[in-house]
Parts: C-alpha cells; sequence; structure tokens
C-alpha cells in the first residue's frame, strides 16, 4: 500500500498542475510591452514592473528593486540594483507560454527564472 502512496500524490499533483503550453521567444520591444505592459511579473518574494517609460519597480526579499531597461537586437537589456547593490548590465533572452514569462541571463545562455503574470 505505501508503495502506492507516491504514485497517487504524483497523479494528484499532475491533474492540479496547469498545462502550458510551449514558451516563444519574444523578439520585439512592442510584443515585450504588449506581455508585460500593465501586469507584475511575480516569483516567490518577487515582485517588478517593467514600464514602458524604461524603468524597472519592486521588490525582492523586501528589499527595493530599481533599473532601467531597453530592447536590444531582440533581448531585453537592464541594468538592475537590488537593495542599494548593483547587479550590472545584462542582455536577456525573453520567452513566454502566455502565463508566463522566463527570462535568460546572457542572452539566453545564462540562468533562468520563471515569472508569472498578474
Amino acid at each position: 500500500m505505501k508503495a502506492i502512496i507516491p504514485s497517487v500524490i504524483a497523479a494528484v499533483i499532475g491533474l492540479a498542475t496547469p498545462a502550458f503550453a510551449d514558451f516563444q521567444q519574444i523578439t520585439s520591444r512592442d510584443d515585450f510591452l504588449r506581455l508585460v505592459g500593465g501586469k507584475t511579473l511575480t516569483r516567490p518574494l518577487v515582485k517588478l514592473q517593467v514600464l514602458p517609460d524604461g524603468r524597472i519597480a519592486g521588490t525582492g526579499a523586501s528589499w527595493e528593486v530599481t533599473g532601467q531597461w531597453s530592447w536590444e537586437n531582440g533581448y531585453l537589456c537592464r541594468s538592475l540594483k537590488w537593495g542599494g547593490d548593483d547587479l550590472g548590465y545584462n542582455c536577456q533572452e525573453v520567452k513566454t507560454d502566455g502565463a508566463r514569462v522566463r527570462i535568460t541571463s546572457d542572452k539566453g545562455k545564462g540562468d533562468s527564472a520563471d515569472f508569472l503574470l498578474r
């Protein structure tokens, strides 16, 4: 009986997890703004807004996040400060499945973070 319980739990979790479409890369500034405009990008302990005027604002683990962004050659390029620490400049790949945004540093070759759109 105990051997069956993990598979039952996995099946229930699988049913409770929404099915998401494949992630598609965002390649234009206009598409990016349509995606994130007026929304908050959220993940545990993080809430960010990417504003049309080129600003980034929000919080991460209760510290203020501020920054600037631009769209360059198909990538979101940003400079960020988090709690006063300069996180530097980085151009990032942006993908979406419609409900989430996946941002990957170093033009898609670095670390990724998934955000819900709220």
